[in-house]
């Protein structure tokens, strides 16, 4: 039996979150516009998600961890998103978010940008993959809901309703955009742990993206060792990026931010953060999630590869 732990997450109004953002982002970007808005259908271009909303019992999950990938693969470890929205109590939920794609079913390693609204049958799901020359290649998942090793994810009804908005451009500061929202969170929730998942869109400019190449074989024992096994893209705008971060771990073992992107033009993968600070232009929206699901968490834990 898997092991599930569902914890209370701290849920300020959008109007507090908003504020806060609000005068926080202008120390990493030279625009910010943030406000709370009716969500608008997500399911339209640029956003192309698996529903038309990210409001109704929103809900993280963190599902195994960094630990079954490094310092070697535990291939045993798979998961699926069906199963997961019923462990989240919402079996008919919205998934959005980024994690390990199903190498055993589409048989090479990758990474996954879960996007599926399982009561309506909508899959939109994508996955990376480094190609034989090197290059990035993007896809479409067809007739799997699996996934292997991890992810993060936030799941809700798929409804319309109040969300915060993000609109900034030009950054400032040192942290890329989730960072410096999380930070934010953090600085001013203190102790009480926030909870946030939503979709933003890299309008202009380029991002540093990593895909996970074929599994190592030797155990990858450091953060540089991860590094020198990964491969790193510079990718251009525009980028649909799924994302879900904590204001910090409440004990949990939790990755504490993880975002996945895709896109129109073949390209995708795990954001890092954009390379173009002065060109570059962020357009997001968010919820406030409910309640974190820690589910099968690995049993020897360490925080290498987190990043």
């Amino acid at each position: 039996m898997m092991n599930v732990n569902k914890v209370k997450l701290h849920t300020p109004s959008l109007r507090s979150v908003s504020e806060a953002l609000s005068e926080g982002l202008q120390n990493n970007f030279a625009e910010v516009n943030v406000s709370v808005v009716d969500c608008p259908d997500l399911r339209k271009e640029p956003f192309m998600l698996a529903s038309e909303g990210i409001c109704g019992h929103p809900r993280l999950a963190d599902v195994g961890g960094v630990p079954n990938l490094i310092p070697l693969p535990q291939k045993d470890k798979i998961y699926n998103l069906e199963t997961i929205a019923k462990q989240v109590e919402l079996p008919n939920a919205f998934i959005i978010g980024a994690g390990a794609g199903p190498s055993h079913f589409v048989g090479v390693n990758c990474e996954l940008m879960p996007n599926i609204n399982i009561g309506d049958n909508q899959n939109n799901t994508h996955f990376a993959t480094v190609a034989e020359d090197g290059k990035c290649h993007l896809e479409k998942l067809r007739d799997s809901t699996d996934f292997r090793l991890l992810a993060n994810l936030f799941a809700s009804e798929g409804q319309q309703g109040k969300v915060i908005c993000i609109h900034v451009k030009k950054r400032t500061g040192p942290d890329n955009f989730v960072t410096a929202i999380r930070k934010i969170l953090l600085n001013n929730y203190k102790d009480q742990p926030v909870g946030v998942g939503g979709s933003f869109l890299i309008k202009n400019g380029k991002a540093k993206i990593h895909v996970m190449p074929h599994f190592s074989e030797t155990p990858l024992k450091t953060d540089e060792d991860v590094n020198n096994w990964l491969k790193f893209y510079n990718m251009s705008a525009p980028l649909v990026c799924l994302s879900v971060f904590v204001s910090h771990d409440p004990d949990l073992d939790l990755r504490v931010e993880h975002t996945h992107c895709f896109s129109n033009h073949g390209e995708g993968g795990h954001y890092h953060t954009d390379t173009t600070p002065d060109d570059v232009e962020y357009l997001g929206y968010f919820n406030i999630a409910e309640y974190m699901f820690r589910i099968d968490p690995p049993t020897e834990t360490h925080l290498i590869g987190r990043d």
